[in-house]
């Protein structure tokens, strides 16, 4: 006889099962009549193909799951900017509205026939047409088409070429920008390709540097915001008094007032120096720009007296001098006491060596322990000579007529020398000088019946200069 296990009591009295299986039934029927508000936004929700983008965009709003705090906030953190409680609630009522879906701009759409090409380094205008889909013919056709037309070829990286092809796929247009102020263009008509330049003039304005020199010049004026070429102005200007191979001291002071070009609105270029002052171990040097009546343009000292002299202090742009005139100064390879005759500027091999006057070259050849030498003589009184040259530039030769600060030749070992630097001699009347403490001829001084017109340009321009100094050491107070 099998005995069944005695029934577990209830968990809940009869009565209370009954009211729940009342209850639930209720519920059931109440979800069949009202649907959840996420199933009824579901079912009256259009396709998405057939919803609008800001539809779009909401309803992906509502499907996206939530998101913690910590990822709000790392979300909004580049955009956001938060200064007072006030902007909270500006900023989350921003948040809560639909963002703008942004439709594309049809403006910056190209004509349908319209290519841009970008050069790149080893491109060719043949390789350039056939990237904007022409053949190698149209390129062949476009350079004959004008003399001028060449200058397509004369091609620089990043420059950017813009086709204008006809649906038959003829070229019809083609330019390009040369400069941020030259565009050439070419168009096809009737007769041929034409050929067009287009040459926009900018606006000049003067502007105004100052800066002391604590390492070098170049540094300093690039600090100043001169460009490179402007420091090389700077140079040639006062180079007769100045030599900047030796005499540049820590401290030097420089105010440049100058030509700046623009644009638009926007700085494109430099001009010329219009004024300047340099101070230089405690001295000081003025400069301004002044042209002729007759239309010669020339530097000259706030006075009137002229900036050019026959002879510039040194034949190499910052060079180090290596060796002076002397006496009796030991010679490294001949081991012996002999009269060092003259000046030797070191400077990196190929450094180009200038002319220091006009003159006329009297030798340009092999010189004994000079290697190669070039002699000028500057009329019947000074001498130049340039020894131990790598080599000579192109025209110079016996005969040959140079102007000062022309290269006559470039920095090289040849002959008795321990190493790359130029033997710079100056004699006056036969006799050997020392070229750093010679002094030196003046060029002729403002002409007395310029001198008015001269002092009209160059005062206003030096009192300009010292209230831009003035303000400038204002602001830094």
């Amino acid at each position: 006889m099998t005995t069944e296990p005695p029934k577990a009591p209830p968990l809940y009295p009869k009565s209370h099962l009954l009211a729940a299986s009342g209850i639930a039934a209720l519920l059931s029927l109440a979800l069949l009549v009202f649907p959840s508000s996420e199933v009824e936004a579901k079912r009256t929700s259009a396709p998405l193909e057939l919803q609008t983008p800001a539809d779009q965009l909401k309803q992906a709003q509502q499907d996206a799951p939530a998101t913690d705090l910590g990822e709000q906030e790392a979300v909004q953190a580049p955009f956001a900017h938060i200064d007072n409680e006030d902007d909270q609630d500006s900023n989350t009522a921003d948040a809560a509205a639909p963002a703008p879906v942004a439709k594309a701009d049809d403006s910056d759409k190209k004509a349908p026939g319209h290519r841009e090409v970008t050069v790149r380094k080893g491109d060719t205008l043949s390789k350039l047409f056939e990237e904007a889909g022409l053949p190698a013919t149209a390129a062949q056709e476009v350079m004959s088409s004008d003399k001028q037309a060449k200058q397509f070829a004369q091609l620089k990286n990043g420059q950017v070429l813009e086709f204008e092809i006809s649906p038959e796929g003829q070229l019809t247009s083609l330019h390009t920008k040369l400069s941020n102020t030259e565009t050439i263009r070419l168009v096809r008509g009737a007769k041929g390709f034409a050929f067009n330049r287009d040459v926009i003039k900018p606006t000049m304005r003067e502007a105004y540097a100052h800066g002391v020199i604590k390492n070098s010049l170049s540094l300093s004026g690039q600090r100043a915001g001169l460009s490179h070429n402007q420091v090389m102005d700077l140079v040639n200007i006062f180079n007769y008094d100045v030599d900047f191979a030796q005499d540049i001291r820590q401290g030097d002071v420089f105010d440049v007032m100058y030509e700046q070009k623009v644009l638009n609105g926007k700085v494109i270029g430099t001009g010329n120096i219009l004024a300047a002052r340099f101070t230089n171990r405690g001295k000081t040097y003025t400069a301004v720009r002044y042209t002729s009546k007759q239309g010669t343009t020339n530097y000259y000292t706030a006075e009137g007296n002229s900036m050019r002299k026959a002879f510039v202090r040194s034949p190499v742009d910052f060079a180090r001098i290596s060796s002076r005139f002397s006496v009796g100064r030991f010679h490294p390879i001949l081991n012996k006491i002999r009269a060092h005759q003259g000046v030797d500027y070191a400077a990196p091999r190929g450094t180009p060596i200038k002319a220091t006057g006009d003159g006329k070259v009297e030798l340009a050849g092999r010189r004994g322990g000079y290697g190669n030498t070039v002699i000028i003589a500057h009329g019947k009184t000074y001498k130049t000579l340039y020894g131990h040259m790598q080599g000579f530039a192109k025209g110079i030769h016996a005969g040959s007529v140079v102007k000062q600060g022309q290269v006559i030749g470039y920095i090289g070992t040849t002959g008795l020398s321990t190493g790359p630097h130029v033997h710079y001699e100056f004699q006056v009347n036969g006799v050997h000088v020392d070229p750093l403490g010679q002094k030196l001829p003046m060029a002729d001084p403002i002409a007395k019946n310029e001198k008015a017109r001269f002092m009209q340009v160059a005062q206003p321009l030096m009192a300009q200069m010292d209230q831009e100094k003035s303000t400038m050491v204002a602001s830094k107070k």
